[in-house]
């Protein structure tokens, strides 16, 4: 086991630094692997099979995983839907072989990032690694925006939210008055409270945090 190969046991906390992970069978293939990734700078843990990187897997994982599609034991192809039913959102690159690509194509077709065929060149596969990198911050960043949309929205009180969702669909403060049955000072209070409480200033913002958190659901 190299340095960089990750022990096939139990996983740490996982960390918010990205980290290329690469799982390949072959030996000579991963030390060549690791080798090229850390020339860029990147940091790299190599496992020697599909069930080692599952057993270290943890929700929360950043970075990318480039993955071998055939494999003894559980293949490239099994771990990718085996994560595909974690939820992960690791962006994956399958090395293939010739005869593999019709997998790699059904792969992409259920999210998966890219493939590259063997013997593929180096500069190829650091491009992919840098846009499945960019790839990664881009829906961490996306998915941390609709968690802080969801904890603000959990601090609305029911009412609030009746309010606020007539806000959004674009109704004047008497419309929603006479629709919830109150008086127009109250939905005016209740409105200055569900901006307060979603760090809003302006309807636009308002409507903006309404179809993010749709879009997280």
């Amino acid at each position: 086991m190299t340095p960089n190969q990750h022990p096939d046991s139990a996983a740490s906390a996982p960390s918010s630094t990205q980290c290329v992970y690469v799982v390949d069978d072959d030996e000579a293939m991963r030390d060549s692997m690791v080798w090229l990734i850390e020339s860029e700078g990147y940091p790299v843990q190599a496992f020697s099979s599909a069930e080692a990187f599952l057993a270290f897997y943890q929700d929360g994982l950043a970075g990318c995983l480039v993955l071998d599609v055939r494999m003894p034991g559980m293949s490239g192809l099994e771990l990718y839907e085996r994560l595909a039913a974690l939820r992960a959102t690791l962006p994956v690159i399958f090395i293939t072989g010739h005869g593999d690509v019709p997998m790699a194509v059904a792969a992409l077709k259920q999210g998966a990032a890219d493939f590259i065929e063997k013997p593929f060149n180096d500069t190829d596969m650091l491009r992919l690694i840098r846009q499945c990198l960019e790839m990664d911050t881009s829906r961490r960043a996306r998915r941390a925006k609709e968690l802080s949309v969801a904890n603000r929205l959990a601090q609305l009180t029911a009412r609030e939210r009746e309010v606020m969702d007539r806000v959004v669909e674009g109704k004047l403060n008497k419309q929603i008055a006479d629709d919830l049955n109150i008086s127009m000072k109250t939905v005016e209070a209740h409105r200055a409270r569900v901006m307060e409480k979603m760090g809003v200033r302006s309807l636009a913002e308002l409507v903006q945090c309404a179809l993010e958190s749709q879009g997280s659901r």
